[in-house]
């Protein structure tokens, strides 16, 4: 029997996984599912306990490298108009987590509405944010979040609030598997001074960023006080290649994938950075991409 039996509209079975990625690299999941509405998730959810199945949930695979072994389990993409909603009351944002982070940033530059600034430029969904505290130089995610609504491996959902929730540098003490929705608190500002803000930051990664490649966003999290761009840099890392993975010459900690590239070239490279900034400055770099 079908474990997913009478599901089969939103379940693919051997889904390769590469095009629901930046990096456009990976393996095929067992099972892409692509829930409509809550009830249908919660199905999903325990038919994959009662058969222990394990589930990922992909945003939009902006800081994401699946091997090119592919995803033992299911893979759950919330991105139905009922997870991608979101809606202003006043100063208070309610959004989907499959919502636009860059869409959220620029409707709220409209409504004179600050908080989301340090956001912009991020190609990724609420609830990936929400689970790595996504953010750059002018703030993190976590500083608008109110409460988040998840949901548990039994199926049972709950809202989660400050200061229960708590953020910190690429980091949310975030244990349930689905993250529904979030509630975030922004403040009034003149919509041309938000703007301001929205430009600078995007002209700034704009010219330090590798924006028009085949990548996943910084590879490493910055160690306390320091660079990790700059620390690669200093290794005389800068353009070095592997396969079809090369280190950035435009930004250090962006790993881009060449023709021919695989999923095996940007992890060797990985390893090979982190053995060689080890070795030459005695520095140990932590991942902040995450690989399936």
């Amino acid at each position: 029997m079908n474990i997913f039996s009478g599901l089969e509209t939103i379940v693919k079975e051997n889904c390769p996984l590469g095009a629901h990625t930046w990096y456009g690299l990976g393996g095929a999941a067992n099972y892409f599912i692509q829930p409509k509405t809550t009830e249908q998730l919660k199905t999903v959810v325990l038919r994959c306990r009662e058969n222990q199945v394990s589930i990922r949930l992909l945003g939009f695979g902006s800081n994401l490298l699946v091997s090119d072994e592919g995803v033992r389990g299911a893979v759950i993409k919330l991105d139905s108009e009922e997870f991608c909603s979101f809606e202003f009351k006043d100063t208070t944002l309610l959004v989907g987590a499959g919502a636009n982070l860059n869409k959220l940033v620029l409707d709220s530059v409209r409504k004179g509405l600050s908080g989301l600034e340090a956001l912009t430029g991020i190609p990724g969904s609420v609830g990936g944010a929400v689970r790595m505290n996504a953010g750059g130089r002018l703030g993190d995610i976590g500083s608008s979040i109110k409460s988040i609504t998840v949901m548990d491996k039994e199926g049972n959902i709950f809202e989660k609030e400050k200061p229960e929730l708590v953020f910190d540098y690429r980091w949310a003490n975030v244990t349930a598997p689905v993250i529904l929705k979030a509630t975030m608190e922004l403040s009034e500002s003149e919509p041309d001074t938000v703007l301001k803000t929205v430009k600078e930051v995007w002209i700034y990664k704009k010219n330090s960023q590798p924006l028009n490649t085949k990548s996943a966003g910084c590879i490493f999290k910055n160690p306390r006080g320091m660079s990790a761009g700059a620390l690669i840099d200093r290794a005389g890392l800068k353009g070095t290649q592997l396969g079809g993975a090369v280190v950035s010459e435009k930004h250090a900690n962006f790993i881009t994938a060449e023709k021919g590239c695989s999923s095996t070239d940007v992890k060797k490279l990985i390893e090979q950075i982190q053995t060689k900034v080890k070795g030459a400055l005695g520095i140990e770099l932590e991942t902040e991409i995450e690989i399936w």
